[in-house]
């Protein structure tokens, strides 16, 4: 059954402003529904407005990450963080409670409201009136962190410089000049290392506080409950590390003794991992947020014609102003900006926006085209009324962007695309396949690091560092296996303070170990039984959304929701034998 559009919300409401949404909060609590029809309509009633706060909050959001330095647009979001969100929350809660009791009552049991119903009912008994600040004052830290962050930047060479438009010179050819522009980076980072420390052990404290007053022992526990994960449990994590060490490790050592061979080098410095091996320029796909969104263009042009009319709605990447003048991409990095990329949907309008800190580099390439998966998710379930299947689990989520990273592949070198010369389009697969794996160990290694620490809550800075170490020891540094020194030590003890997802998205980050399975899966689909199934699953499993349990999801794009060893063992079996039939000259 559909459920019927909403028309309790007006179409002007501004979202930001408490008084404005109460009073339509409080009609929808109150409302007298008596029948199923009365509940469907209650349901997109709440919906539209739950997606104008979301939406409000959005927008708020991106202004800030585009520039962290506008102190108006930091204030704006901290108000609606601290101000607004804390209501929303308490009255979320409250419609939580009527709709679990009303679809109890009217027995709303079709199998179109299974995830609904589960989801609701999972965050009512989760809910406790005491944590609304907690989550408050946690928002507030991870803007804290962002603003450190975005305001990095390094003299290098008489320019300043942001520390993205760093990684290119970290792909030099000449290795004194990248491993000065590593330390410089390294440097810049551990500048801010006490504040960032600082703002985690506050970050630390309060998710063990919103555990313990949901009468849970540790914040593992409230995360997995908090993210709706009953398809896989916390012990199916640590299997996950085991089989990335037992089945990728071994990969990723044979890439490091290739490396140091064609390098001429007896052991890898951190400085040594961008280069490429064979001693050829760094590639350079685009100059600049256009030629990369116009390269993109022709990238999906080619694969898919209805793909690329989606992309063809976000614009054409000159925009530098962030969401204020309705621009859908902000890409080029700049001083100001917050690290990292992201999809954003606005759920009202039902628009994605995209943020990236691109300088030119393949890394770019990947990150385009990953946030475009995520675009072409949203805009494939547009259509759907529930603002809660218009979001699928975060498991899932990735496997949008990360096939359209494998998927693209065939066709960045297009004529117009990203590597029109032959060499250069087998170098970026090439290199793309190899992350495909190597990227795992990292993925373990940020997973097991916070299963660690909030296990280990009251633990001290020196027993954090010692626990990322010891995962250093165990996965290298991304897959690699690194000599560290006396002088490079530092930096490794903080090399994670680079990766905003422990800060702002606690736990998030398993979800692309477990989406990298199902995107090679599908990639395996296009290889063995042809492009147009694999784009026709990929497009049939994204238009569901968030309405069917993970795992159907996944069995809805026909591949298997299966991490263990046995998986890892057969996907990487078939990217190295890719591998070999793909030139390296």
């Amino acid at each position: 059954m559909t459920t019927p559009a909403s028309t309790l919300v007006p179409a002007s409401l501004d979202a930001s402003e408490w008084e404005a949404i109460q009073p339509i909060f409080e009609t929808l609590r109150m409302r007298e529904v008596s029948s199923k029809a009365e509940l469907e309509a209650w349901l997109a009633d709440r919906s539209e407005l739950e997606a104008a706060c979301s939406e409000s909050g959005a927008r708020l959001y991106i202004n800030m990450t585009c520039n962290t330095e506008d102190e108006s647009a930091s204030k704006a979001y901290l108000a609606f963080v601290e101000n607004v969100q804390p209501r929303i929350s308490l009255a979320s809660f409250e419609l939580d409670t009527v709709q679990a009791k009303l679809a109890g009552d009217l027995g709303l049991t079709e199998p179109r409201y299974e995830v609904l119903n589960r989801d609701t009912d999972a965050d009512v008994e989760l809910f406790h009136e005491e944590n609304v600040p907690v989550k408050t004052e946690l928002a507030a830290l991870s803007q804290k962190y962002q603003s450190i962050a975005g305001s990095m930047t390094v003299e290098f060479e008489g320019e300043t410089k942001t520390l993205p438009q760093m990684a290119k010179i970290q792909e030099s050819t000449d290795r004194t000049r990248r491993e000065a522009a590593w330390k410089a980076v390294a440097s810049r980072r551990l500048e801010d290392r006490d504040a960032i420390d600082g703002v985690f052990d506050e970050m630390v404290a309060k998710r063990h506080r919103l555990a313990r007053n949901a009468n849970l022992a540790t914040y593992v526990d409230y995360a997995f409950a908090s993210m709706h994960r009953f398809d896989y449990t916390p012990a199916d994590c640590l299997k996950f590390h085991d089989a990335v060490e037992q089945e990728i490790m071994p990969f990723c050592g044979r890439l490091d003794t290739d490396r140091k061979k064609d390098l001429g080098l007896e052991a890898l410095k951190p400085w040594d991992l961008g280069v490429d091996p064979k001693g050829r320029e760094p590639l350079s796909p685009f100059d600049g947020g256009a030629d990369l969104v116009a390269k993109s263009r022709r990238v999906f042009e080619a694969l898919d014609d209805e793909l690329a009319n989606l992309f063809l709605q976000l614009g054409d990447g000159t925009n530098s102003n962030g969401i204020a003048d309705g621009h859908l991409l902000d890409l080029d990095s700049r001083r100001g900006k917050a690290p990292g990329g992201y999809q954003y949907m606005q759920d009202r309008s039902r628009r994605p926006f995209i943020f990236m800190n691109a300088a030119g580099v393949h890394r770019d390439v990947e990150t385009m085209v990953h946030e475009a998966g995520h675009a072409f998710h949203s805009m494939l379930c547009v259509a759907e009324p529930l603002l809660h299947y218009r979001h699928s689990p975060i498991e899932f989520a990735e496997v949008a962007s990360m096939s359209m990273e494998l998927l693209s592949m065939p066709y960045w070198g297009v004529e117009g695309g990203f590597y029109e010369d032959e060499a250069d389009l087998h170098r970026a697969q090439r290199k793309q396949l190899q992350g495909t794996l190597s990227l795992l160990p990292w993925i373990a290694t940020i997973d097991a690091f916070q299963h660690w620490i909030y296990q280990n809550h009251e633990h001290t800075r020196d027993e954090r560092t010692a626990a990322w170490n010891a995962l250093i020891d165990r996965f290298g540094l991304m897959g690699h296996r690194v000599d560290w020194d006396d002088e490079t030590a530092a930096s490794r003890d903080t090399r994670w303070h680079g990766q905003g997802h422990p800060f702002g998205n606690p736990f998030y980050y398993i979800e692309y170990g477990i989406a990298q399975l199902g995107a090679l899966q599908l990639w395996a689909q296009s290889v063995e039984r042809g492009e147009a199934v694999a784009l026709a699953n990929y497009k049939k499993a994204l238009s569901l959304g968030g309405s069917r349990p993970l795992p159907e999801l996944f069995a809805a794009a026909e591949i298997e929701f299966d991490f263990s060893a046995s998986m890892f063992a057969r996907l990487r079996d078939l990217v190295e034998a890719r591998l070999a039939e793909i030139p390296d000259a």
